[in-house]
């Protein structure tokens, strides 16, 4: 198992922006970002791989920027313009396998989360 601890969260106007941050105890592969929304399913914002390959989802390409520093075992999660719909539990996540696509069903390992809030 791999301790994940999320910070950043927080309460932001809609076009504003927040940075989170996610720890792994160790070093995983891939890492990224899934957010629950209320009355929603779980949906996949971003990953990025140990060579910083990143991918995100259509809705936040352009606005969302995934980074990772593997020599603290931390992924940061840039989030410019964002909206009201967005506002979610940010959960982290992270996995033993270079390959890191957009699908919750493959990360072992996931954070508490951090909770988002957009108001218009």
């Amino acid at each position: 198992q791999v301790q994940l601890v999320e910070s950043g969260g927080g309460s932001v106007q809609a076009g504003g922006s927040l940075r989170l941050s996610c720890t792994a105890a160790r070093d995983t592969e891939c890492m990224g970002w899934f957010r629950q929304i209320p009355g929603k399913g779980r949906e996949a914002v971003t990953t990025i791989d140990h060579f910083g390959t990143p991918r995100y989802a259509d809705s936040v390409k352009g606005r969302f920027t995934i980074s990772k520093d593997n020599g603290n075992n931390t992924a940061y999660l840039h989030m410019n313009s964002l909206r009201p719909e967005e506002t979610a539990m940010y959960l982290c996540v992270a996995k033993d396998s270079y390959y890191c696509p957009l699908v919750a069903a493959g990360f072992s390992y996931w954070g508490q989360g951090t909770q988002v809030t957009v108001s218009s």
